[in-house]
């Protein structure tokens, strides 16, 4: 395939992923506006980096780039790699995405348009803006999710729905700004927590209603401990909110 400029770029972290991989990428390069797409691999025993490599060197070169990590290093650090990866090469616009298809790639015209278009800085794919969107997840983790961005809602004085969500399109300039590596979670608290810091920074933010779809193939990483870094974490963000200077908003 031909390379084609982009710019925007979509980060995947991967972790055992072989089921999914390569069908998530065929269904971004799908769509009508081209998406680069950058694949952040944490030492996947079951050969998804090399899927990667075979696609990138027999058909998307020039559009489709891998990191290879060592060990499961973390969602939040595999994310703020992609993030300084995509700075360093001047992409406009950054998305986050998971590999499995909870997150539809055909949203993510959605979110570029929202702020492409519409002049936001951080456009989330919000699963609670308009009720709660979520097909085949077990009741008490639709509950858990939607009771925690309520919790953090309550803490923090944040007016985002959805804040743990992890589909996102950032404006590069936001990236810039927050100090990446002042960030502290690893897991789903990374999520919250890169919202907030955008927020108390001033950066502008629209959640566009999408549905999110349990994974089918491969195994969820969610854990308890995950999910505890993100609850007590909350605690500390407000803290931060209280005594930190963040960032100033910079100037278009």
């Amino acid at each position: 395939m031909e390379t084609t400029t982009s710019d925007s770029i979509v980060i995947i972290p991967t972790y055992n992923e072989k089921e999914n991989i390569e069908k998530i990428i065929r269904a971004v390069a799908d769509l009508d506006k081209v998406f680069h797409i950058l694949v952040i691999d944490d030492g996947s025993p079951d050969g998804t980096a090399a899927i990667v490599n075979s696609l990138i060197e027999n058909e998307f070169a020039g559009r489709l780039f891998i990191i290879e990590r060592t060990g499961k290093l973390g969602l939040g650090t595999a994310y703020i790699t992609g993030f300084k990866w995509a700075i360093e090469h001047r992409y406009e616009y950054v998305f986050e995405m998971d590999a499995d298809f909870s997150h539809d790639p055909k949203d993510l015209p959605r979110l570029y348009s929202a702020c492409a278009d519409e002049g936001y800085d951080l456009a989330i794919g919000s699963r609670y803006i308009s009720g709660v969107n979520v097909v085949n997840w077990p009741i008490g983790r639709v509950l858990m999710s939607y009771f925690a961005s309520k919790y953090v809602r309550i803490v923090t004085g944040f007016n985002v729905h959805d804040t743990t969500a992890g589909f996102k399109c950032y404006k590069r300039r936001v990236l810039e700004t927050i100090e990446l590596d002042k960030i502290r979670f690893k897991g789903y608290g990374f999520q919250i927590e890169m919202k907030y810091t955008a927020h108390k920074i001033g950066f502008r933010i629209k959640e566009v209603p999408v549905i999110f779809v349990n994974r089918r193939e491969g195994v969820s990483k969610m854990s308890g401990g995950i999910f505890g870094e993100a609850f007590f974490g909350v605690m500390r963000l407000r803290w931060d909110g209280w005594t930190r200077k963040y960032p100033p908003l910079p100037k278009n």
